[in-house]
């Protein structure tokens, strides 16, 4: 079917859009026809985005944001309903991790923000958009998370706890919100080359390890999220809600089987 991940005439907001994962979804949906909203703190950022996307004939328009307050949320919104009219996909890809480290020694604001922005700002986006996508009888809201969500970890403890919070929301809207036509998924991505995560992948000694323990034997990229991101907002999920696709090499299945082992 020509039209299983057609996007075309859909309007999409993506926050953290302006780069890492996030830019890579902005640039795949707006190659499949959607209007996208490219949203982040620093407009700059957004703007080449916006420039790459349009350079390829695509439409897009740069929104800055701070997902930790709700009032610039709602501007988000609002922005987006007045230049493109109501949204259709809401990608929730913005997150923050101020602390590296083990749980018994995080800072109480540290916690807060991280719970707050990586969680609390997704269900606040999600009641701003999501009444308007069920008043029409479809729209298809796209969370973020991790695989951090299904592990512990001894350093990204409390960000593995507000991952796993994000694939519970999606579960919780998508019973909510499905007798409208509402679908609400997550992504949980594995280590993939990004900024935000670029502790993680430019220490020598946690890449080889995150790579001998991964059956593929390396970490992703941005774009082989991407197109996880499309498939979701388009028809060809129309059956899918509530839940978390994982998107990491393997990792949760277990370590390969090496010559050496």
């Amino acid at each position: 079917m020509p039209t299983l991940f057609d996007l075309t005439g859909k309007v999409a907001i993506v926050t953290g859009g302006s780069r890492g994962i996030g830019r890579a979804i902005c640039e795949r949906l707006a190659e499949h026809g959607a209007k996208v909203v490219v949203s982040s703190r620093k407009l700059d950022a957004c703007q080449e985005v916006v420039d790459a996307i349009t350079a390829k004939g695509g439409t897009a328009m740069a929104v800055a944001c701070n997902i930790g307050r709700k009032e610039e949320l709602q501007k988000l919104v609002d922005a987006t309903r007045a230049a493109y009219g109501p949204v259709d996909v809401l990608v929730c890809n913005a997150a923050v991790n101020p602390y590296f480290g083990p749980s018994q020694d995080i800072p109480d604001e540290a916690y807060d923000r991280i719970m707050n922005s990586n969680v609390r700002s997704n269900l606040w986006l999600c009641q701003m958009a999501i009444p308007e996508m069920a008043a029409r009888g479809s729209g298809s809201v796209i969370i973020v998370s991790s695989i951090g969500g299904f592990r512990g970890s001894p350093r990204l403890g409390i960000y593995g706890v507000s991952k796993a919070a994000d694939m519970q929301l999606a579960r919780a809207l998508a019973t909510e919100w499905g007798p409208s036509g509402v679908r609400v998924n997550a992504i949980a991505p594995g280590l993939v080359r990004t900024d935000f995560a670029r502790a993680l992948w430019e220490d020598p000694v946690n890449l080889k390890k995150r790579t001998r323990d991964t059956p593929l034997l390396r970490i992703g990229e941005p774009d082989e999220i991407a197109g996880a991101a499309v498939f979701l907002a388009s028809p060809a999920s129309g059956f899918m809600t509530g839940q978390s696709m994982v998107i990491d090499g393997g990792v949760l299945a277990g370590p390969p089987l090496l010559s050496e082992d």
